[in-house]
């Protein structure tokens, strides 16, 4: 019943937002100074690098929990390789060679993480545990 109530709350809020875009494309202008612009690319690349990090600490240990970075940390390299090309201006081409060659790449080797099978490692001493303690 929950997960029914969280999909349809989900679908009516992508639905709705979808007027939203044709908003955004006629009222705002190409070019705009952005505030706090150096904070705001740190900030997203040190997302990334820490996606990165603990996707690999999770990735080594076959932590149950790596999907879940790898696939975040997929998100944010896609995103980055995005508005890196988008607002390139005359540094478009240094921008496709790094999103090519870094970001996307990175993006679909997390991906493959994410949808990797869990290692034996992270399942057996589980395993091993419940059948000790039903003996």
């Amino acid at each position: 019943m929950r997960e029914d109530l969280v999909g349809r709350v989900l679908l009516a809020a992508g639905v709705a937002l979808m007027p939203w875009l044709a908003v955004l494309w006629t009222t705002l202008p190409d070019p705009y100074p952005a505030q706090h612009w150096r904070v705001a690319w740190v900030g997203f690349d040190a997302l990334e690098i820490a996606g990165l990090l603990t996707s690999a600490v999770l990735v080594r240990r076959s932590d149950h929990r790596a999907p879940l970075a790898s696939i975040a940390t997929a998100v944010l390299l896609l995103v980055d390789a995005w508005f890196d090309v988008m607002t390139a201006g005359r540094d478009v081409v240094f921008s496709l060679v790094l999103a090519c060659t870094l970001e996307l790449p990175l993006a679909i080797l997390c991906a493959v993480a994410a949808l990797r099978p869990p290692g034996v490692a992270s399942v057996q001493p589980a395993v091993a545990q419940g059948v000790a303690v039903h003996v």
